[in-house]
This record gives structure tokens, C-alpha cells and sequence, in this order.
């Protein structure tokens, strides 16, 4: 059973989970699809094209699968799909996608703090944390276990890769490598997240592998595409290092600078 306000607004063709529960002056169009165990609190809209997975916990006054802020956008019916255990805290927007082809996609166990905007197209992984009013342009991709802190602006098309971190009102425009941290005015390279890369257990060895590897990346004076054959050489292998390498070497827009 589900518990559901006879205030809110939902329409007949929506698709609504088992012990679902829905506060008064929700808005909920017709192709929206709400997973078992959500909780949707008072003045939550979900617009058509929403795919919400079970357990997701939205707050007052967001917008979810909200019509991309996108010129090229022509009507048609796309999609956000949002995973399974995520916490997306007041005056959220997120934005569905601009072409049939593509889609808005957030994992699972991600928390989204009050004020994010994810624009159309963006691809967040698992267990990431986007701080207070921190704004997401399109087309942008972020892995797992990312931070933003507050007011971070991610301009279109970049790249966040896995455990890094952003520091609080930092704009940028070229991609942010995995299991780093970056901050500053401008934004720059400012060592090894040491604090994620422990919590997901990573262990003091490849940690210090990891660091060897951006100290090529950042101080050396060779071009990416090189740095990544030293770090092939010169690193023992292993998923973090590989996918640094990975990372780097499919960047189409360059990476944020050293301190």
C-alpha cells in the first residue's frame, strides 16, 4: 500500500510503486514512473519523461525531467532516469534530455543538496555529493563518489572523473581527472583526494601510485598522450591506474592546470 495525499495531483496514467509516499501539492504528469519505497515531499513536480527508482527520498518544491534549457531542444519525449537511494534535498531542478537518443541518467546513492541544477543530458555515477547551489551544464559527465562543494559551475561537456573533489565556488571548463582534488581561482590541480580514496578503500600502495602518476601528469613537461606511456611504464597496473589512463587519454576538452 501506498500512502498518498488526496491533494496531490498525479495523473491516472502515471505508473506509481508499492509503499510509496506522496505529500500534499505534488504534481505528477503522465509518463512518469515512480519506484516502490519513495517519498515524495510537499510541492515535488515530476514532469513527463521521469524514471524514479525505488527509495528515492525529493524534497520540497523540486523539478525532475523539467524541459531542457536547451535551443535545440524540438518537443520530443525524452527521459530522466534517476537509479535507486537518492536523497535530492529542496528547489532541486534537473532537466531531461534534448534528443530522443539521449537521456538525463543519475545513479544510485547520490545526495543532492539543496539548490543543484543538472542540466539536460548530464550522466552522474553512484554516490556522488553535489553541494548548495551547485549548477551543472549540459552534456557534462561525473562519476562515483565525486564531491562538489558548495556553488561549484560546471560548464558543458566537461568531465569529473571517479573520487575527486571540487572545492566550494569553483567554475571550470576543462575535464577534472579521477582521485584528485581541485580548487582555487583559477581552477587547478591541488594533490591526491586522500580522504575519498581511504574511505573507498583503496590501500596506501596504490594510493602512493596514484600520486606518482599525477606528479607525471601535472610537474612533468610531456603531452598527455605521452605521459599516459610513462605511466604505463613506469606504474604498477592496477583498476585506479588504469583508469586514469583511460581518463586521460579519451579528454576532448584538455585538463584543469597544476598549482
Amino acid at each position: 500500500m501506498s500512502n498518498i495525499s488526496d491533494k496531490a495531483v498525479i495523473s491516472p496514467n502515471a505508473k506509481i510503486g508499492q509503499n510509496v509516499t506522496i505529500y500534499p501539492f505534488v504534481y505528477i504528469e503522465d509518463d512518469v514512473e515512480v519506484g516502490d519505497d519513495c517519498v515524495l515531499y510537499p510541492g515535488v513536480n515530476l514532469m513527463n519523461g521521469t524514471r524514479l527508482g525505488r527509495g528515492n527520498k525529493v524534497h520540497q518544491n523540486t523539478v525532475i525531467s523539467a524541459i531542457p534549457q536547451d535551443f535545440n531542444y524540438a518537443g520530443g519525449n525524452t527521459l530522466c532516469v534517476i537509479g535507486n537511494d537518492n536523497i535530492i534535498r529542496e528547489n532541486v531542478v534537473i532537466n531531461r534530455a534534448t534528443y530522443e537518443s539521449g537521456e538525463t541518467r543519475i545513479g544510485d546513492g547520490n545526495f543532492l543538496m539543496e539548490g543543484v541544477h543538472l542540466s539536460h543530458d548530464v550522466h552522474v555515477g553512484n554516490e556522488s555529493v553535489m553541494g548548495y547551489g551547485t549548477k551543472i551544464a549540459g552534456d557534462v559527465e561525473i562519476g562515483n563518489h565525486v564531491i562538489f562543494s558548495s556553488g561549484v559551475i560546471a560548464n558543458p561537456g566537461v568531465r569529473v572523473g571517479d573520487c575527486a573533489m571540487i572545492q566550494s565556488g569553483c567554475r571550470f571548463s576543462k575535464d577534472v581527472p579521477p582521485y584528485i582534488v581541485a580548487g582555487g581561482h583559477p581552477i587547478k590541480y591541488g594533490g591526491i583526494n586522500s580522504f575519498v580514496i581511504e574511505k573507498n578503500g583503496i590501500d596506501e600502495k596504490v594510493k602512493a601510485h596514484i600520486a606518482n602518476a599525477y606528479r607525471l601528469v601535472f610537474h612533468g613537461q610531456d603531452d598527455i598522450m605521452n605521459v599516459c606511456v610513462q605511466i604505463e611504464q613506469q606504474i604498477p597496473s592496477s583498476v585506479e591506474i588504469d583508469n586514469i589512463v583511460n581518463f586521460l587519454r579519451t579528454s576532448q576538452l584538455g585538463l584543469i592546470t597544476k598549482m
